[in-house]
């Protein structure tokens, strides 16, 4: 394996008041040439934040004050590169709704360089919507202020809610227009991530016949992201392992809380196991396996249903790139990587069904408990019930009995499905034993009351465009950061839409 120390080392600043803004040690440009493009962004007229994280500032070493500072904001519109920093776009290709396409690379994004956060592990800062790279085809680089919105929102909900993701450090507008279907005002987010490292980066050296960059990548993630790997007797095979855990635990907490990523192509996959690039994303009101929200998803290839399957064939991808490290000929590499892949199924069950176990209150498993996940979640698309509240109102119903039902009910067509299923999962409850409030007091720990509804986003996106009011932006963030609290006082960001409010469609910003 070839060796990529991780030592820190701050480089010294050319502006004295600066020179603490980021402690980059950038480990992917130490990279060969051929896995990137080095690029500036594009400098924008007129940049003004709109949100700073400073709770993430500060735990990846960064000044809030300073990062907000008008000269703090010009970095993160990418008109002021900071000192350490080494800009460049990655080199990836990938499987786009199962088709292939041989390069991508970042065509709108710019990763400014890694900071160390207090934790001790590696960040990427990246700029999206930083103007045009050598990846970007016909794209004009950029992004719009909708889909950043959207990203922050939906990003920093994952996060309260417990889901491995990227994170939002900021957002700022760029004083620019940009074009879409009509022009549109011009956003770029600052992304943080564990990496950026995907399965198309490997599938673009491995379709190339590049088995050297192939192995340099894999030694660079071990060395980054699994270091027990680079212990193992087979290091590539652990790493090959470790992947496939963690993409199925983290499909499977998409599943326990209706999140519907959208666009799962192997180019959106994370080789860090976390969720990464929220294009035309939702959270599903009236649950149904067969649910789509993106645009461009016509034949329901991402839809809900379909999601731990897909992360299962996106895993096969790369296995199939990792081959020439996995054996000595091709019989025993693909024996390999059918070894390794045959545990997805298994991983991503076990953590689905505790997950919804839990939903439901039980914690011991039982025979039967399956079924009876299944069997509600089975009446519940046949009675257009709501995702979110159904998990949610069964914590008081756990709590009340069935003199406190009477919420949940309400969500189902047909209010009898639910008694009928309610009959089973109380004598299950009686199995279990323990006090009723402690059971919906643990409950209400796993079924969030607050998600990044689909209504709510359109409405801060249209009031952020409309008038460049960005209060429903906050107030929906500060909903959001405690997703699984009773909070009377806004208890309407808890409701589904209504009639009129329904989104059918989520778009992707490019």
């Amino acid at each position: 394996m070839a060796d990529f120390s991780m030592a820190r080392q701050v480089r010294a600043s050319a502006e004295p008041t600066f020179s603490a803004l980021f402690a980059f040690d950038n480990s992917y440009a130490r990279l060969p040439e051929r896995f990137f493009a080095r690029v500036a962004p594009t400098p924008v007229r007129a940049p003004r934040l709109i949100r700073l994280n400073a709770a993430l500032a500060r735990g990846l070493e960064i000044d809030p004050e300073m990062l907000g500072s008008p000269t703090g904001v010009e970095v993160l519109a990418g008109n002021v590169i900071p000192a350490g920093a080494e800009p460049l776009a990655m080199a990836y290709a990938g499987h786009q709704f199962g088709n292939w396409v041989p390069q991508l690379g970042d065509g709108r994004a710019v990763l400014l360089g890694e900071a160390i956060s207090r934790d001790g592990l590696r960040y990427d800062i990246q700029l999206k919507g930083a103007g045009r790279t050598p990846f970007s085809r016909s794209g004009d680089g950029r992004a719009a202020l909708g889909p950043v919105l959207r990203e922050y929102i939906v990003c920093e909900a994952m996060a309260a809610l417990g889901i491995e993701t990227t994170r939002a450090l900021a957002a700022v507008t760029t004083g620019e227009h940009i074009m879409r279907q009509g022009p549109l005002p011009g956003a770029i987010l600052t992304r943080v991530a564990r990496s950026h490292v995907r399965v198309g980066t490997f599938e673009f050296f491995a379709n190339r016949g590049d088995t050297e960059a192939v192995r340099l990548l894999a030694d660079y993630v071990i060395a980054r992201l699994y270091p027990d790997a680079g212990q193992a007797d087979r290091p590539y095979r652990a790493l090959l392992d470790a992947v496939i855990a963690h993409t199925a635990r983290l499909v499977a907490s998409w599943q326990a809380i209706g999140f519907i990523h959208g666009v799962m192509n192997t180019d959106n996959t994370s080789i860090a196991g976390e969720t990464i690039d929220y294009g035309p994303c939702a959270f599903m009101d009236t649950f149904h396996p067969a649910t789509v929200y993106s645009s461009i998803d016509s034949a329901g290839r991402y839809a809900y249903g379909n999601q731990p399957a897909i992360a299962h064939w996106n895993l096969v991808r790369f296995a199939q790139a990792l081959l020439p490290l996995l054996g000595n000929d091709e019989d025993v590499a693909i024996e390999t990587a059918r070894e390794a892949l045959v545990a997805y199924p298994a991983i991503f069950e076990d953590t689905w069904f505790s997950r919804f176990r839990r939903k439901l209150g039980l914690v011991a498993e039982r025979e039967g408990d399956l079924a009876l996940v299944q069997d509600l979640l089975d009446r519940m698309a046949n009675n257009r019930a709501d995702f979110t509240l159904t998990f949610r109102r069964l914590c008081d119903s756990a709590i009340g009995g069935p003199e406190a039902d009477g919420a949940i009910r309400s969500l189902f067509d047909d209010p009898t499905a639910f008694d009928c299923w309610a009959v089973k999962w109380r004598a299950r409850l009686a199995e279990e034993g323990g006090a009723m409030a402690e059971r919906g007091a643990a409950m209400r720990t796993v079924n969030p009351l607050f998600i990044p509804r689909n209504h709510r986003i359109e409405a801060v996106i249209v009031a952020a465009q409309g008038s460049s009011d960005f209060a429903p932006f906050e107030e929906l963030l500060a909903v959001l950061a405690k997703p699984y609290e009773n909070r009377p006082e806004v208890i309407a960001y808890a409701e589904p839409p209504t009639p009129d409010e329904i989104v059918h469609e989520t778009f992707c910003g490019t």
